[in-house]
């Protein structure tokens, strides 16, 4: 068995897959990572354009044999419709995070400054606390938390990534 959590890969993954909307296909599956020792970074699904079918986005690091092993494993799955890697460089990557922050007198403006900087929204606000919306690339969502620590965190959730390539290339769902 390979454990890709005794590894460090500098490879980041993110693969497209469409599936049948049925009970017990998401189970099947992150069970073949889990099967498989292979870590998940981030995990998304949602319905798609067409009735019957959703999008799952699997996003993670390794090398390209372990890449290949999951395509071939996640192809042979019963419900499995489509495989595809997605080409960073060719698609549009997205997250998004809700996050709740400390909010005081001392602090706020310094907040609404990196709110506005981050292109990010306050979507709720109390005298003790402010929940801001950000949605953007991994990397601006780190950058986001890392700078709100200092304010004192509250409360956060983050969605994973969801991914769609650019121009006319499409996952197929029939």
């Amino acid at each position: 068995m390979d454990n890709t959590s005794e590894h460090t890969y500098n490879n980041k993954y993110i693969i497209g897959v469409i599936v049948s909307n049925v009970s017990g296909v998401l189970s099947r599956v992150s069970g073949m990572f889990t099967r498989r020792g292979f870590n998940i970074d981030s995990l998304t699904v949602g319905e798609t354009e067409s009735a019957g079918f959703s999008r799952i986005t699997v996003a993670f690091h390794g090398d390209e044999d372990i890449r290949d092993r999951i395509l071939r494993q996640l192809e042979k799955l019963h419900d499995v419709r489509e495989v595809e890697v997605l080409d960073q460089s060719e698609t549009v990557v997205r997250e998004l995070l809700l996050l709740k922050v400390r909010n005081s007198s001392a602090t706020r403006q310094d907040i609404m400054a990196a709110v506005e900087i981050f292109r990010s929204k306050i979507i709720d606000y109390s005298a003790t606390a402010l929940v801001c919306e950000l949605t953007g690339e991994t990397s601006k969502i780190d950058a986001f938390i890392e700078l709100m620590k200092s304010y004192g965190i509250l409360e956060m959730c983050r969605t994973g990534i969801v991914a769609i390539e650019r121009g006319e290339n499409c996952l197929k769902t029939r």
